[in-house]
């Protein structure tokens, strides 16, 4: 199976140290939401996030320098991810993501080697949902499936025609959800 991924809250929990960095950075924030309102809010994506928060430019630019240099050992992989990974006959990651960052924490943990290509900002394509990336991915790797824990990360799959694994969130377009990695062998077909 040829995997296409999302990083952040899909290979890595990285939203718990997001959240806790924004709320040290924007110290007003524990007054005003508690740190499962502002997940919620930042899983549906940083824009939201921000916007939903509360959050000025200016915090924003200081929040997003301050994550970009976080060590990489913050970032936890998940549970049963590496299993998966080994499995697969291929990976590829599309992220928004600095690329410097995933670089990083893949190193820390030795998961570079799982994966072919890396697809970042860097690379100019639109952000998802625009489905450009996703269709470079595929026209270069003639893809299955595509993985992530936002609906935001699915609709471009769905868009050039993968099936879709939602992890740890809902979303009616997945073809499949999973709470945790130790249970894709069993429910994703054909694996």
């Amino acid at each position: 199976m040829k995997i296409l991924w999302d990083f952040d809250g899909t290979l890595f929990d990285t939203y718990p140290v997001y959240v806790k960095t924004l709320f040290d950075v924007v110290p007003r924030l524990s007054t005003l939401f508690s740190k499962e309102q502002a997940m919620r809010a930042m899983k549906v994506s940083f824009s939201h996030g921000f916007q939903a928060l509360g959050i000025s430019p200016t915090e924003e630019r200081a929040y997003r320098e301050k994550i970009i240099h976080l060590p990489p050992e913050h970032f936890l992989p998940f549970a049963g991810v590496e299993e998966v990974l080994k499995r697969a006959e291929l990976n590829v990651i599309m992220s928004h993501k600095e690329r410097v960052v995933i670089e990083a924490v893949l190193q820390q943990y030795g998961f570079q080697h799982y994966f072919k290509e890396i697809v970042t900002p860097e690379m100019g394509f639109p952000r998802k949902p625009d489905a450009a990336s996703y269709a470079y991915l595929n026209d270069r790797y003639a893809l299955d499936l595509a993985i992530g824990d936002r609906e935001l990360d699915l609709v471009p799959a769905k868009a050039i025609g993968l099936k879709t694994v939602m992890f740890q969130g809902d979303c009616a377009s997945a073809d499949y959800s999973l709470r945790t990695y130790e249970e894709f062998e069993t429910h994703v077909k054909p694996f």
